[in-house]
């Protein structure tokens, strides 16, 4: 019979010797395996990644198989029938012994047969954490061979005193009590132990009632690791974990750069003979026992392998043998990503002598560097006074345009790993101004007279949609007149743009959710829904919008439903999710970089957890609890830099506010608390930094998201402004950075902030915001609403009136008055 000796089995198994007073932490073990328990398998590619022009490297793939991602147990060749790259089952592995047990209820010699198998059979086979297809029928299980060895080491301890100094280390004092052990046990003195010498002894010193039912001869059926039928002091080494390890200094930390959807190996440098098993965290949680679809293969040599990685996956990984986790490596994988950009205006017609600017957002890992063509030539700004390059090339100035500028504009994003580009055209014609009038470049501002349409470059009101107005469909009211009320008004609480194409948003009082028609700029249809409907999300990765409903002002019985292809916007129908006592929702938003969400979050009212969903299918998947840390979740953000999620903490009367919890969202584990930092969470729309405001202090606080997947404290700014919202305005002046703007729960101020120096300033009095007794929806009484990736203008309401914010020049743009209770606005880019 093959040896089951090796140590890969006792990790997968949980199991593991226990030794008594001091020599091996016995709670190691159960912490190790409960961890396993508790962390079940789980899908662990949580965004899909934009893939753009990669530069590969030197990896020595077949140029052909570079893009061509083959599953464990298979391998990419080239058909030479077809010329094509395809995968194929291996035909060999290793003769090596690294026991695993298959789903399938068979056991394999190592993690490659098992994935041949899986691939040969055509079905998933994944590795299994039981012992019943390692010893059925035998009667000495690996519980009791553990104590067995338990024993061993305190008869072995008494039979010699004292010890061999107090000083020694527990490995060294365990190490003597092994050798003297052999000794012991080697009766020939030939330096192996048989198995009539452990029989002879077994009979000897009368052991049969001492060790249950394990004998001293299942040393050898469990531990020697060549099969020869002897067991060598070295082996005994092994089964009782006392191994000589060793890890070069300059090699305790290894930097690994991958560029984004490709696959990496990361490789422990800890060496030792039979070393034992090689344990893997990430943010202090074991890898080893979670089925992650992206990383649970660790191989024949106990390297970490990650598939189709993504940015979050950045971060600091750490591995050591199992029973030494003093010596361990520190794996630091930081992610490329070739540049994605957006251009902005893809087309413009001018007339001659006015000013025209082309803008080229890029974002890339690392900061990707910007150059202009005009017809395929390079542009050269310092030979053309009319010609400037602003914000680190992301803006083409051209102050006074003439005829022989009309072109198309390239623009070019370049880094270390990829290159990205897009055409932005201009037109120089006399008739420019004669165009007609766009209804997109505007804010849609909700108030109690209606839907006001604002063109912020002029202050100028483009459209007004009235209560009395109709619904195209169903020709009832905008905004129905209620009984009792003099005035004909509307109530609404939330609204999203879709696509350009619609809005969507809510009427609570009406228990619907009206649709408007961008391009006609006129209300197409209403959908009933539960009642109070108070929040929308559009989940642009699906084009559904999800509709939270109260139920009523108590919040009694709330209710989440979704409506599906939400862009096709005729004969629309609302779906009800599984889903109750929702108080609140979360889905992460998508950019540039990552264009696809698979999952979000709903909280429970007053449960200290929040409850993971599948996006597409629209079920639960899993509970995140938060007991251990008394946090009943209030609000999230997510970055994409390290897959963090950042979790608010609701207040308690009783206590200071709480600090924001870390979830790791390759584990879906709770990492802890974000060091003391409090408050309402925000991500820049680039997901390097955090902006965390505590509402009640004033003190907001700003963390950079490194390449590292590091979490690092930049500054720290007392300020008089109780945030009640908070958004980012990309910067004029410097590529890849943004400014803060802030409203007030009770101010009248508006403060922005400079995120990369954290230098402030403040916009005074923009009149007092709507009260929260007016505005009973959300806590955001006074939103702040921008104008999108291109937008230099900002928005936010007073009680009474709209206030237009200049964000080049953090300026107050306009007044614009009349307006009451604007506080759900959407904005409308080019259409």
């Amino acid at each position: 019979m093959k040896s089951r000796s090796f140590w890969l089995s006792l990790v997968l198994l949980g199991v593991f010797p226990s030794v008594t007073r001091g020599w091996m932490d016995v709670d190691r073990s159960r912490r190790l395996y409960s961890d396993a328990g508790r962390l079940h398998q789980e899908d662990s590619r949580r965004f899909e990644v934009t893939r753009r022009k990669v530069l590969y490297g030197q990896d020595g793939l077949h140029a052909s198989c570079e893009k061509k991602y083959c599953g464990r147990g298979s391998k990419c060749v080239m058909n030479k029938d077809t010329n094509q790259p395809e995968c194929r089952c291996v035909e060999d592995c290793k003769s090596s012994y690294m026991p695993v047990c298959g789903s399938d209820g068979k056991f394999y010699e190592n993690h490659c047969q098992l994935h041949q198998a899986s691939c040969l059979q055509r079905k998933k086979i994944y590795i299994i954490h039981s012992k019943d297809c390692f010893f059925k029928g035998d009667t000495c299980t690996m519980a009791d061979y553990s104590r067995l060895k338990s024993i061993l080491l305190d008869l072995q301890a008494h039979r010699q005193s004292p010890l061999s100094s107090p000083t020694e280390d527990r490995v060294s004092q365990k190490r003597f009590l092994v050798e003297n052990m052999f000794k012991h046990l080697d009766i020939n003195s030939d330096g192996h132990l048989s198995s009539s010498e452990l029989a002879q002894l077994m009979k000897e010193e009368d052991l049969e009632d001492d060790l249950l039912d394990c004998t001293l001869e299942d040393l050898l059926r469990f531990d020697d690791y060549n099969n020869d039928g002897l067991l060598t002091l070295q082996e005994l080494y092994t089964a009782f974990q006392v191994v000589r390890l060793s890890l070069p200094e300059d090699q305790k930390i290894s930097v690994t750069t991958i560029t984004v959807g490709l696959s990496t190996v990361l490789t422990c440098s800890i060496r030792g003979a039979l070393r034992p098993p090689i344990i893997w965290k990430r943010n202090g949680v074991i890898l080893n026992f979670l089925d992650l679809e992206d990383i649970n293969d660790f191989g024949e040599d106990d390297s970490l392998y990650i598939t189709k990685v993504t940015t979050i996956h950045m971060g600091n990984y750490t591995c050591h043998a199992y029973g030494y986790e003093e010596l361990y490596q520190t794996h630091i994988l930081q992610v490329n990503v070739p540049p994605v950009i957006r251009v902005y205006p893809e087309t413009q017609a001018q007339e001659p002598g006015v000013s025209a600017s082309l803008k080229c957002h890029a974002e890339g890992i690392p900061n990707p560097r910007i150059t202009w063509l005009k017809n395929g030539i390079d542009i050269m700004p310092k030979l053309s006074k009319q010609l400037t390059l602003l914000a680190n090339g992301s803006e083409l100035h051209i102050s006074s345009v003439r005829y022989e500028d009309t072109g198309a504009y390239t623009c070019i994003a370049k880094n270390e790993v990829g290159v990205d580009e897009d055409i932005s055209s201009l037109f120089i014609e006399d008739s420019a101004r004669k165009t007609r009038l766009s209804v997109g470049n505007m804010f849609y501002v909700f108030s109690d007279d209606g839907i006001t349409v604002l063109q912020p470059n002029e202050c100028e009101i483009r459209r007004h949609i009235r209560p009395e107005e109709r619904i195209f469909t169903s020709y009832e009211e905008i905004c129905p007149r209620v009984e009792g009320e003099g005035t004909q008004s509307c109530a609404w609480a939330s609204a999203v743009n879709v696509r350009d194409k619609y809005i969507y948003v809510t009427q609570p009082k009406q228990n619907r959710v009206m649709i408007i028609d961008i391009q006609t700029q006129k209300a197409i249809q209403s959908l009933d829904v539960d009642p109070l409907p108070t929040k929308l999300h559009y989940d642009k990765s699906h084009d559904q919008v999800w509709v939270l409903s109260w139920g009523d002002m108590r919040k009694s019985s709330p209710a989440l439903q979704v409506i599906p292809e939400a862009s096709a916007g005729e004969d629309q129908h609302v779906i009800r999710t599984p889903f109750e006592g929702v108080d609140d929702f979360f889905i992460p938003p998508t950019n540039l970089i990552i264009n696809h969400v698979r999952f979000g979050f709903i909280f429970n009212k007053s449960k200290s957890a929040v409850h993971k969903i599948d996006l597409e299918t629209v079920t639960h998947i899993k509970t995140i609890n938060f007991k251990n840390y008394s946090c009943i979740p209030q609000t999230m953000a997510y970055t994409h830099l390290g897959g963090y999620f950042f979790v608010q903490c609701r207040r308690n009367r009783s206590v200071a506010a709480l600090p924001q919890l870390v979830i790791d969202s390759v584990t879906d584990a709770v990492i802890g608390p974000n060091s003391d930092v409090s408050g309402t969470p925000y991500i820049s729309p680039d997901g390097r930094y955090l902006v965390s405001a505590d509402e009640d202090s004033g003190r907001i606080r700003v963390q950079a998201l490194t390449v590292r997947g590091e979490i690092k404290l930049i500054y720290d700014l007392q300020t008089n402004i109780h945030v009640s919202d908070l958004t980012f305005q990309p910067s004029f002046t410097e590529g890849n950075q943004y400014y803060i703007y802030a409203t007030s729960h009770l101010q009248t101020d508006v403060l922005f902030v400079e995120l990369s120096t954290g230098k402030m300033n403040v916009l005074k009095n923009l009149k007092d915001p709507i009260t929260s007794k007016d505005w009973p929806w959300s806590n955001y009484n006074r939103i702040m609403k921008d104008s999108g990736l291109f937008g230099q203008y900002l928005i936010t309401p007073a009680k009474d009136s709209l206030f237009v914010i200049n964000g080049r020049q953090n300026t107050l743009r306009c007044e614009v008055s009349g307006i009451r209770r604007g506080n759900t606005v959407v904005w409308v880019g080019e259409v």
